[in-house]
């Protein structure tokens, strides 16, 4: 089974920071984030909050979005800062040459240590926003590699092929596995440490448990392309201190 892979703190000019989100990678044509897990990607109909699409236009005054991400998704997102970019990325997302991979926890433990997931999806009929598994819908594809069982969980890498809404958290529920605190496609139930560690006690400061995760365990975690002058990038994004803590605890108490 393999280790969990070695995503780098840091990559190229990772110190640089944007409104306290980090700098993957930037240069003239493009820049790459490590989103934060409750930061929209673009903004939304009601421009409620601000997003990362917001934020860097403030700072750059022009940029375009290539692709985003799922609110509750933390990782890696690549923006680009001018037309030539945008429509040169646009063309490799929609050809499937840009590889894209995910970690995640979910539920129970999976069907093989590697397989496929490829559903077709479309949009629930009747709950707007929501995704379901229908022969009428778009063809999604799915690769897993179960990176370690963690007792009731396990920490599965995900590649996508095809770029489908909700795409792994809808095959996943989909093969009775669902994304850990998924409120669409599981339970939604937060990770609490009593939960895992069998001799808990509440910390005398506090009146209530609180959640060690309380939102959906996914993390785009690499992207590889090349750009247009054909130059090649492997980028990963450092998981986030909610995932990794989360991750450390069960494994410390897998065999308490």
């Amino acid at each position: 089974m393999s280790e969990l892979p070695n995503i780098p703190k840091s990559s190229v000019s990772a110190n640089k920071a944007l409104a306290g989100v980090a700098v993957v990678f930037e240069n003239d044509h493009f820049i790459v984030l490590n989103k934060p897990a409750g930061v929209l990607s673009i903004p939304d109909r009601m421009q409620s909050e601000p997003s990362l699409k917001d934020m860097l236009l403030e700072k750059y005054g022009s940029i375009f979005t290539i692709h985003r991400l799922d609110r509750e998704t933390s990782g890696i997102i690549i923006f680009a800062k001018d037309e030539a970019t945008h429509k040169y990325f646009s063309k490799q997302f929609e050809e499937r040459t840009v590889e894209k991979f995910y970690v995640g926890l979910v539920h129970g433990s999976m069907p093989e240590n590697r397989g496929s997931m490829d559903g077709a999806i479309m949009e629930h009929p009747v709950f707007k926003g929501q995704m379901v598994i229908n022969q009428k819908g778009k063809p999604s594809l799915t690769d897993y590699e179960v990176l370690e069982e963690l007792g009731k969980y396990s920490l599965v890498k995900f590649q996508i092929h095809t770029g489908r809404t909700h795409q792994i958290r809808v095959h996943c529920k989909n093969i009775g596995h669902p994304i850990v605190c998924d409120p669409l496609y599981g339970d939604g139930k937060p990770v609490l440490l009593s939960g895992i560690k069998k001799k808990y006690k509440l910390s005398k400061h506090d009146s209530e448990e609180r959640p060690m995760l309380n939102r959906v365990a996914l993390h785009s975690c690499e992207l590889k392309f090349k750009d247009e002058e054909g130059n090649s990038f492997n980028l990963a994004a450092e998981l986030p201190k909610d995932m990794r803590a989360l991750i450390q605890q069960l494994k410390k108490n897998l065999y308490n």
